[in-house]
């Protein structure tokens, strides 16, 4: 997780220009996901081209802008991946996630628990 932040992580689904910086990525949180900046959460926002992400989110004094740019590998297109609206990841899923690995987005591992029928 990143310092200060006490929420939960969405990843935007929609190729974003990184260009944008913390007012425009705030409209994108209030428009396009819904959400409120002020709550604590994270926002991740990936570039056309999956080379670069930003990740915004209020820590309680101030807004914050990470951003990183891989040199091998890209980030996952959460463009590609099933569901509407922002993706919920966890705060492990981001890790790897900063990585550049693949694997993220709730990546069934394991089947359903059994469960005893009533009867």
């Amino acid at each position: 997780m990143l310092p200060g932040a006490r929420g939960r992580l969405f990843v935007h689904r929609h190729p974003v220009d990184l260009r944008k910086h913390y007012e425009a990525l705030w409209g994108l949180v209030t428009t396009a996901l819904g959400r409120n900046v002020l709550d604590g959460d994270v926002f991740v926002f990936v570039g056309r081209r999956c080379k670069r992400l930003k990740a915004l989110w209020w820590d309680g004094t101030g807004l914050c802008v990470l951003c990183k740019r891989l040199d091998q590998g890209t980030f996952i297109a959460p463009w590609l991946r099933p569901g509407d609206g922002p993706m919920e990841v966890s705060a492990a899923e981001f890790a790897l996630l900063l990585q550049g690995c693949q694997l993220v987005g709730r990546v069934k591992l394991s089947p359903d628990p059994w469960v005893p029928s009533s009867g």
